[in-house]
């Protein structure tokens, strides 16, 4: 718990230094006013719409334990535990942090890792489409540069070709397989591909594609929600979905923490660009409330669960597997 403590109080250092940076750029005194004029209730309609989302992707989650037989195995309770712990390292390059999950549950279940890790490259592989689904709605009605759109586009086509073909599979780890200090961790890697290969099935890829589009759309509207508890401030629908979304893709592909800085950077610009009364400091504003209804309260909620998770640890384990 402490060194997941430590990571998760790097990204909010690195959170609050980018929030500084951007008040600083469009004039604190600015940001403060918009603040102050906020219809704070509406950041309380953003957070219940950001939880509905962690709701629907949590039945995606249980959908990919049935998949695997597992349901039953974890029960509900500590599947709802273990997959909101996951949120607590949100902040991580991709989200891959919420890999913590399959962690816990070989450690409270003696699950191995390699059977439930694909689980989170199934969820990132599945909210990229979704997100770009809900993308799609505005990509042409808004003018921007569409080049990180077609890259996630191609992350996604990789990352299914890779793993839903056997041949490319097979051609890949033969070539890891050449490599000597690599070549132990073939046999988990095979393992790993054809866990996920059950996952990203045509017809779970269609059950799960539809729970992540509707699940980000719930965080789409929270952002449209936000943008109208400014007075004076307006935003269509369409626009909305199509900054948060299309946002979201972006800071997902630079890799960074939680995507920060590049997710705001983007939010505050096209929020700027497309919506009506809305000047520096409101966008601003507006931006850093979006975001502590959604990946802020997201960590929270996780650092709750991974706390309730590790008190639950102190009953006896189960017996790992071979």
């Amino acid at each position: 718990m402490k060194g997941l403590l430590g990571r998760v109080l790097l990204g909010v250092a690195a959170g609050v230094a980018v929030y500084v940076g951007f008040s600083v750029w469009a004039n604190a005194r600015e940001v403060g006013h918009a603040l102050d004029r906020f219809w704070w209730r509406t950041a309380a309609a953003a957070a219940g719409l950001a939880a509905v989302n962690y709701a629907v992707r949590w039945l995606r989650w249980e959908y990919y334990l049935g998949r695997l037989g597992l349901r039953r195995e974890i029960g509900t309770r500590d599947s709802v535990l273990v997959f909101l712990a996951g949120f607590a390292l949100t902040v991580t390059p991709g989200k891959l942090g919420e890999a913590v999950k399959a962690l816990l549950l070989r450690q409270s279940h003696g699950i191995p890792a390699a059977r439930t890790a694909p689980i989170v490259v199934a969820e990132r592989i599945t909210d990229l489409i979704g997100l770009l689904l809900l993308t799609m709605l505005g990509v042409f009605s808004f003018h921007i540069d569409r080049r990180f759109l077609v890259a996630g586009a191609l992350c996604v086509g990789l990352g299914l070709l890779v793993i839903g073909n056997g041949t490319v599979a097979a051609f890949f780890l033969a070539l890891v397989e050449r490599v000597r200090p690599l070549a132990r961790f073939v046999p988990k890697a095979r393992e790993f591909l054809a866990t996920a290969r059950v996952l990203l099935h045509p017809g779970a890829l269609g059950v799960t594609c539809a729970l992540a589009t509707l699940a980000w759309f719930f965080e789409c509207l929270a952002f449209w929600v936000v943008v109208h508890g400014f007075p004076g401030a307006g935003l269509g629908l369409e626009a909305a979905i199509f900054i948060y979304a299309s946002m979201t893709i972006a800071g997902a592909l630079s890799f960074l923490p939680g995507g920060l800085g590049i997710t705001e950077a983007g939010m505050l610009a096209m929020l700027s660009t497309f919506g009506t009364g809305v000047n520096r400091g409101m966008a601003t504003a507006a931006t850093f409330v979006t975001r502590a209804a959604t990946l802020w309260f997201a960590v929270a909620l996780g650092l709750v669960a991974m706390s309730l998770y590790a008190h639950r640890r102190a009953l006896p384990a189960p017996p790992s597997r071979s």
